[in-house]
């Protein structure tokens, strides 16, 4: 979780510096969005991708976790077939 907050500020403090930029240098509407948008996401690609490469192994271990529990649970409910199908529970 702290990966994932840490690139998603990171990302959003480089939007925020490239439209300040762009601004200055005189884009303005719909432009200036777009442009910044693009510098941005340039910049990250390049600039954050130790950030973004932790955020992907975070991510993942807690995929990984979450699929060993639900696996675990189901030999847990499979395991429990120790009971007949005549017996009423």
């Amino acid at each position: 979780m702290r990966s994932t907050l840490a690139y998603t500020s990171a990302r959003i403090l480089l939007f925020i510096a490239a439209t300040g930029v762009l601004y200055l240098v005189g884009a303005r509407g719909l432009l200036l969005l777009a442009l910044a948008l693009l510098v941005s996401g340039i910049v990250s690609f390049i600039a954050l991708s130790r950030q973004r490469d932790a955020m992907s192994a975070a991510f993942t271990g807690r995929i990984h976790g979450f699929r060993g529990r639900l696996d675990a649970g189901t030999r847990a409910e499979d395991g429990d077939g120790t009971t007949s199908a005549a017996d009423p529970r």
